[in-house]
C-alpha cells in the first residue's frame, strides 16, 4: 500500500514528524500537496471531502479507507503497522506517551511567537511574544529537556529502550532540530546540559535510511512554520 499523507506544502511543520517515519521506514507514501497539479484548494477540498472519521486539520493520512489525523495518532499507526515503535503493549503505549510528551512542546515552542493568536501576525503581537519566549527558553527548554535526558539515562541509546530506534527518537530529533533554528543563542548554552539528548540527535541525523531523504532536497527547510527565528525571542 502507497499512503497519501495530506499537508501544506513550503513548511516542515507537524508533516515533518509523519514524514521522517515514513522516510526511516522505508514506507511507500504520496506527498499530495506535492503532485503535479496540486492547489491548495485541491487541499481544502479533499479535507472537507465527506469521510466516515474527518480530519480535524492536517497532517493526515490515507490508508485504503482509513483516514488517520493528529500527529501521534498516525505515528501510534505507522508504529504498529510497520514496526516502528516496541511489539508490546506497554511499549507502543510507551512510545505514544514520549510522542505526546513532545507534542506539548512543540505546541510550546509555537506559542512562542503566537502567544495570543495564530491568526494575528507576529508584529501585532511581539511584545507578548518576548515575554513568552523568556519562559519558553529559561524554564520549559530545560523542563522537557531535561525529561528526556533522564528517560536515556535510564533506556539506553533510544527512549523506547532496546537496539533499534523507534518513531519517538525520529521526533525528538525533528524538535532539538527545530529549538536549535529557532532558539540558537540558547541552545548553546543549555545543550551541553543535555548530552545524551545531544547524541540521540547525531545518531538519528547519522541513520543511514534517512539519508537519502536529507540529500534529496525533499526536506524542507524551517521558515515560517512552527520553528521560526527571531533575534529579539533568543538570548543566552
Amino acid at each position: 500500500m502507497t499512503y497519501d499523507l495530506w499537508y501544506w506544502d513550503g513548511i516542515p511543520g507537524r508533516g515533518e514528524f509523519v514524514r521522517l517515519a515514513l522516510e526511516a521506514g522505508g514506507i511507500a507514501y504520496r506527498e499530495c500537496a506535492r503532485q503535479p497539479g496540486a492547489t491548495e484548494r485541491a487541499l481544502v477540498d479533499d479535507m472537507q471531502s465527506p469521510r466516515k472519521h474527518p480530519p480535524f486539520a492536517r497532517p493526515y493520512l490515507v490508508a485504503g479507507r482509513l483516514t488517520l489525523a493528529q500527529t501521534a495518532n498516525i505515528l501510534l499507526y505507522l508504529g504498529d503497522k510497520h514496526g516502528l515503535a516496541p511489539a508490546t503493549v506497554e511499549g507502543r503505549y510507551w512510545t505514544n506517551q514520549l510522542q505526546l510528551t513532545i507534542a506539548d512542546m512543540v505546541a510550546e515552542a509555537h506559542d512562542t511567537h503566537h502567544p495570543i493568536a495564530a491568526s494575528e501576525y507576529y508584529e501585532d503581537q511581539r511584545d507578548e511574544a518576548i515575554r513568552r519566549a523568556a519562559s519558553f527558553r529559561n524554564e520549559r527548554i530545560p523542563k522537557f529537556l531535561g525529561y528526556f535526558e533522564r528517560v536515556l539515562q535510564a533506556r539506553g541509546d533510544w527512549l523506547a529502550g532496546g537496539r533499534r530506534w523507534s518513531y519517538a527518537d525520529l521526533s525528538l530529533f525533528h524538535l532539538v532540530d527545530g529549538l536549535l533554528y529557532a532558539f540558537p543563542k540558547r541552545m548553546a548554552t543549555v545543550s551541553r546540559r543535555f548530552p545524551r539528548v545531544m547524541a540521540l540527535h547525531a545518531r538519528v541525523a547519522g541513520l543511514p535510511a534517512l539519508q537519502p531523504y536529507f540529500s534529496s532536497g525533499r526536506r524542507l527547510p524551517f521558515g515560517d512554520g512552527i520553528f521560526r527565528y527571531y533575534p529579539e525571542l533568543d538570548g543566552d
